[in-house]
């Protein structure tokens, strides 16, 4: 997961709050109907405010709704099954390409067009590279 570096905007942090918001009511309420009745109030909500020009006002309602749902989260909020913290998170872990290399020869042999062909992908990975990059000195490569 990569993580945000540059400058968040105000609007991205509204709609931040708002996805949170719609997460935290969908843990509270498990009833569908119930739900999007909530759903709905909390868009009138976030609606009435969405004209407000003065910037002050803006972060003050904003820290006012972050406030809010944090007095009103959920004690045991819902995780999608893949997300960090779900019940299948990382369950199946997919192996990196390197594990490949250490196949032996006798296994690499039963699909010989296929390693033909990484090994040509290989290279031509490594002239993008050097291409790109230029290539490595081999002082530095021995701290």
């Amino acid at each position: 997961m990569a993580v945000p570096t540059g400058i968040v905007t105000h609007s991205r942090k509204v709609c931040s709050l708002y996805k949170r918001a719609l997460r935290n009511l969908e843990a509270w309420y498990d009833r569908r109907h119930i739900f999007r009745y909530r759903a709905v109030l909390l868009r009138q909500r976030f609606e009435e405010n969405k004209n407000v020009n003065d910037p002050v006002k803006a972060n003050e309602l904003l820290l006012a709704g972050e406030k809010e749902l944090f007095e009103t989260q959920h004690f045991q909020p819902k995780k999608f099954a893949n997300s960090p913290g779900g019940c299948a998170f990382e369950r199946e872990v997919i192996p990196p390409d390197w594990v490949l290399d250490y196949w032996h020869p006798l296994e690499k042999a039963q699909y010989p067009e296929y390693f033909a062909r990484r090994e040509q992908r290989k290279k031509e990975f490594v002239a993008w590279w050097e291409k790109k990059y230029g290539k490595p000195d081999p002082k530095d490569l021995h701290h």
